[in-house]
């Protein structure tokens, strides 16, 4: 694939692929399929991330775009060790753009999801490592800070479509006031906010790119809270 390449969108193929993959998640079925992966998935999901992290920057200048397995675009294999469901691989294209020096699942960023028949857009963090939980929950407790973040999370949920998440835990932590005007947020253990649909006809153009950082836009001053009090 030479450098030079542009992003002309994902393929019909590359629906196909996934589609299958659920009926058939075993390790022979991929083996036969290896090849159609890696030109219909991989190839274009490594030209999308070059075009996506270009754009992104305008949202987030300190985002690390990284056209690989293992960097921005997450692995197909299932970690089953604790898991019930012995599948190995997932039915999903994951690809993350991710903010400062952190390893990217300790930072906040912007989450592509492709498991057709719908993709997934997202911004903010995950899980917040227990060395920043600390560091979140003062600044959720934090007047200004804090008012600042529920504008910022109250402006996302006015958007049709869109949800913020992450709550995990059914009490507020000790030390907090119950009664804090940001107690719904102290009860996360991650922060993002995030928009599913079915996917569009960009899916399959360069339009896609345009597509994603438009509906990227209304998670971003979440995105950025997090990375000014996360440090």
């Amino acid at each position: 694939m030479p450098d030079s390449a542009a992003f002309t969108g994902f393929t019909r193929e590359t629906v196909r692929f996934y589609a299958a993959l659920r009926r058939n998640n075993d390790r022979d079925w991929f083996a036969r399929n290896r090849e159609t992966y890696d030109r219909h998935v991989i190839e274009p999901a490594k030209l999308f991330v070059t075009a996506m992290g270009r754009r992104l920057k305008a949202l987030a200048p300190g985002l690390a775009a990284v056209p690989a397995v293992n960097k921005s675009i997450f692995r197909i294999y299932r970690d089953t060790r604790f898991s019930l469901d012995p599948a190995p691989y997932k039915t999903h294209l994951g690809i993350y753009f991710w903010d400062g020096a952190r390893p990217k699942m300790e930072a906040s960023g912007f989450y592509f999801q492709l498991e057709p028949p719908n993709i997934y857009l997202g911004g903010g963090m995950y899980i917040i490592p227990d060395r920043l939980l600390g560091r979140y929950r003062q600044a959720v407790a934090d007047p200004r800070r804090g008012a600042e973040v529920r504008r910022i999370v109250a402006a996302i949920r006015a958007v049709p479509g869109y949800a913020v998440e992450g709550g995990h835990y059914k009490r507020v932590p000790a030390g907090f006031d119950a009664g804090h005007p940001s107690a719904d947020l102290l009860r996360h253990r991650g922060l993002w906010a995030g928009f599913e649909t079915k996917a569009p006809e960009e899916l399959f153009s360069a339009r896609l790119v345009d597509y994603c950082l438009e509906r990227f836009a209304p998670t971003a001053p979440l995105h950025r809270w997090l990375v000014k009090v996360l440090g």
